[in-house]
Formats: structure tokens, sequence, C-alpha cells
């Protein structure tokens, strides 16, 4: 949840095997390539923390020190489709800071708001970042929040270059998509179950430091600001809240016809196998009646 309203919530590690980049398997398709990158004036403007923002070359850089941090947001809403940033985090000590990329209607629905979230777990320098995905549907940080998060390390060093990061949301499922690998599908078992609503698009970075990284273990230290987030090559491709209901999002698969092909779902396994470190639905620690998707 990219809003500092949040509960702390228990990790569950699974055992890690260690896989080189340069031997990622192939999705055999790759969605973004079939959207338009835009500029970020076409798509956004600041939220919050404008001094903590600028916009250079086509690159974004949002940052958080003593004073703030920073945000921006889609300028419209939608209803479906691919949203997707190329981003680099900071190196070092970054334990407690949150870097995010999400879509959310928390500003519409204050407290009953529905939420799907990319966001990089801040790290001390001997551990790799997490990310985590995470879907809440009518929940908020401060009431009933039922968060369903899948956690995740990478096969490669985020800090050292720009990935592409990605979320696809249909009327029938949530894929979450990194560098075009599959790593999470999210299906729609139910209507309680599955966001709705028209959502806006946003990014961040800001100190949750109560929660962030080992469970509040680790706090942000200012003695390493600022804390640095880069994001450039914005995609969306997708219906705003305005289309017509005919208005249909682009789909994750070479079928056109929505889920995944077989073999982006051989990768998708390949990436949990390997890298997936938390999935609530194995937490035993969990009411899964609060979950029924599971």
């Amino acid at each position: 949840m990219a809003s500092p309203l949040y509960l702390p919530l228990i990790l569950l590690i699974i055992p890690l095997t260690i896989t080189t980049a340069q031997n990622t398997p192939s999705p055999g398709y790759y969605p973004s390539s079939r959207i338009s990158s835009i500029g970020f004036g076409q798509g956004y403007s600041n939220l919050w923390g404008p001094q903590h923002q600028r916009v250079e070359q086509g690159t974004v850089t949002i940052w958080l020190d003593r004073s703030s941090g920073s945000g921006y947001k889609s300028l419209q809403p939608y209803r479906s489709g691919y949203f997707g940033a190329a981003i680099k985090l900071q190196p070092g000590y970054t334990a407690g800071v949150i870097t995010s990329f999400y879509l959310s209607n928390n500003e519409a629905h204050p407290g009953d708001h529905d939420e799907i979230d990319i966001e990089f777990l801040g790290t001390t320098p001997d551990k790799p970042y997490t990310l985590q995905t995470n879907v809440y549907i009518r929940g908020s940080g401060d009431r009933n929040i039922i968060g369903r998060e899948m956690k995740f390390h990478l096969w490669f060093d985020p800090t050292q270059d720009f990935h592409d990061y990605a979320i696809l949301w249909t009327p029938s499922e949530i894929i979450f998509l990194v560098d075009d690998v599959p790593i999470r599908r999210y299906p729609r078992k139910s209507d309680a179950t599955f966001p709705l609503r028209p959502l806006w698009v946003y990014g961040s970075i800001w100190d949750a430091s109560s929660w962030a990284t080992e469970d509040g273990k680790y706090k942000a230290d200012y003695n390493y600001q600022p804390f640095i987030g880069r994001y450039k090559n914005f995609k969306i491709g997708g219906c705003t809240a305005d289309r017509p209901a005919s208005c249909s999002p682009p789909s994750a698969s070479p079928s056109g016809s929505g889920g995944l092909s077989q073999q982006q779902s051989s990768v998708m396994e390949w990436v949990q196998r390997n890298y997936l470190v938390y999935d609530y639905c194995r937490d035993g620690k969990r009411d899964h009646t609060q979950t029924p998707e599971c």
C-alpha cells in the first residue's frame, strides 16, 4: 500500500534458489512493445512534494529526505489498462523507504478504497530489494485492511539500470510484469475480491519505517539522504473512466483473449519457484476466510 496508513504484516520466508539473470527464460511475448511511450506531462502531474521532484530529459526523479518525500498522479482515472514505467532504484542503505508505482482510488474513496501495488521495499546493503505486489478491495490502512501480498526478490540488481515494471488490469484479471516477464496473475474469482471502480496511477517515495524493512526492524536513516527513485519510459494503454463500455484494454498474451500463453505461464512458474519470498495464501497466520480467492 502506498500510503503511510498501513499495519505491519508478518513475513513468510520461502527458500530461494539462486539463478542468474542470464538464465532468465523468455516469455515469448512482450506486451510492452504494443504500448507507445508517453512523456511524463502527457499522463501525469505532481501530487505532493513538488520541491522533491524533477523532470529532466524524459526522466522523473523523486526523492525523500528529512523534510519530505514526493509523489505524482495520472491526469485521468482508468477502469482498465496497461500501466508501466522503467524504474531505477537507489543502492546502499535504503531501509524503511518505499519506492512505488501503483493504482488507487484512495482520494475518491477515503477509508473504502481499491489499490493495485508495485512497491520496492528498501533494504540494508547486504540484502536484496524486495518487490511487493498487493491488491486491496474496499480497504484502508486504518480500517478493514486485507492485504493480498506476494513478495519477490529479483533476478537482477534493480539499482544498476532501469527495468520495466507494469500492471495490466482487465475486467477479468490483474497481471504484474517485470521486463515483460509475468510474475503474478490475480484472476477475478468474484466481484467481492476484485477492484471494479476507476483507479488513478501513482508513483511515490516515502518513509515507511514502521513496516517496510523486515517488519520495521530497520528504519530509514537520514544520514544516507537523499533517497532517490528514477522513472522513465511511461506507458499507459487503457480505458479512461469516461470511455464507453466497448473499450477493451490490451492483452497480456499473444492470443488477445486474456490470460497467459503456455510459455508465459511457464516463465511465471519459474519466477515463483525461484524468487517468491512471501505468498499471503501460504501464510498460516492469516485468516483465510477474509481471502476466499486463496
